[in-house]
């Protein structure tokens, strides 16, 4: 996990690697709600898509309220209302039927732990995986299923959105004091040696960031950027984390957030993915970025998306990166080491049909295997990875 006594300092742009918060704990936590939000859904199919969607239970980043709302033909107040609705109804049936066990929330959230803690811990989880938009709602909710009192739930869920918000506010590095002094524009070097480069001449970057529904959602952070001369909107620390490396480094003579509008299909539906930003360095290259969290990064949705954002880069003659926010990145990942017994005991399995959790589970029990290698073995060998619930098979 993130180490919470520096989570603060990660918010604001610093080093900390969200590559120790690989943990199969979230994980199983995550199963938990999924498996509630099941149960929800045979009589309310309309709250699973709610409930996911809004925290991002399927791997993907949450949603923003206003998002959801454009989707569904309502306002942001009904989403809000309806999920509210929802997820009140799934602690109760919970609490009412003692199904499915919750002791995973109480195992890591403790009643007994001080304010403070559980709010570091909550946060080091959200900054793990890139969940800012909805940090308040998750932390809400893991706090009432580990056994929290209401009143305290929503207090501590308070703490964690006032943190995030204020850091958002404080996110500007174009104060007029001294430049901060830890060496943000030059983390942007090794970044720059993962870019999958293309060839032939680079278009020109857009001129303006491609409009969203929710461009101008609350939920965003912003900051003043001094290679735009203007205020650039972020959804989390790992976006602004990005953006900032590249307002700042000498490599780079322009950007633009939001450059495109890609088109794509998952699961036999029509998506469209908006990638991060788009930057055109001093020698003229042209590179494409996308922030998916090194926790996320092989799951099957975040897949098809990023694939289809690096052909996109491609047909232009731009460079394509994947910022995870840690010192591993894809490639790093697909050479991981790992056990090869494991491997094949999990390869040889798959060769027969899908894993859900529960025996996944126990092969993780009997292995000792870790997150960072199964991400690893999921990569290299392209296997599709599902949340919520999870579901691991060969791709056809």
């Amino acid at each position: 996990m993130v180490t919470t006594s520096r989570i603060d300092d990660a918010r604001a742009g610093l080093l900390d690697d969200p590559g120790e918060g690989l943990s199969f704990g979230l994980e199983e936590a995550d199963e938990t709600l999924a498996t509630m939000v099941a149960a929800q859904a045979e009589e309310r199919p309309r709250d699973r898509e709610l409930i996911t969607q809004r925290l991002g239970l399927d791997g993907e980043r949450p949603e923003t309220l206003t998002l959801m709302g454009a989707r569904y033909g309502w306002s942001r107040d009904r989403v809000r209302q309806l999920y509210t609705r929802a997820v009140g109804q799934m602690v109760r049936r919970v609490q009412a039927t003692g199904h499915p066990d919750t002791a995973i929330f109480a195992e890591r959230y403790p009643v007994g732990w001080l304010d403070e803690r559980l709010v570091r811990t909550l946060l080091a989880e959200i900054y793990a995986t890139d969940s800012d938009i909805a940090a308040q709602d998750l932390a809400y909710l893991r706090l009432r299923l580990a056994g929290h009192a209401l009143i305290d739930a929503k207090r501590l869920a308070g703490f964690v959105f006032q943190r995030i918000a204020g850091w958002q506010q404080r996110g500007r590095w174009h104060l007029p004091t001294a430049r901060h002094a830890e060496p943000v524009a030059g983390q942007l070097i090794p970044l720059l040696r993962r870019v999958e480069w293309a060839q032939g001449d680079p278009a020109a970057l857009p001129d303006t960031p491609v409009p969203t529904v929710d461009s101008g959602d609350d939920a965003r952070g912003s900051v003043f950027a001094e290679k735009l001369g203007r205020e650039t909107t972020f959804d989390t620390a790992l976006e602004a984390r990005l953006l900032r490396m590249l307002d700042e480094g000498e490599q780079v003579a322009e950007f633009i957030e939001r450059p495109a509008a890609v088109d794509y299909r998952l699961d036999g539906a029509e998506r469209t993915h908006y990638p991060t930003v788009a930057a055109r360095l001093t020698d003229g290259r042209v590179l494409l970025a996308d922030v998916v969290p090194v926790a996320r990064l092989a799951v099957h949705g975040n897949r098809v998306k990023l694939e289809a954002a690096r052909a996109w880069a491609h047909e232009r003659g731009w460079g394509w990166l994947v910022f995870t926010g840690s010192q591993l990145g894809e490639e790093d990942l697909r050479r991981h080491t790992v056990d090869a017994r494991h491997e094949n005991i999990l390869r040889n399995r798959l060769a027969a049909g899908p894993i859900a959790w529960p025996e996944f589970r126990r092969y993780v029990d009997e292995t000792g295997m870790d997150m960072l290698g199964f991400t690893a073995l999921t990569l290299r060998h392209g296997w599709r990875w599902e949340r919520g619930p999870f579901r691991l098979e060969r791709e056809v």
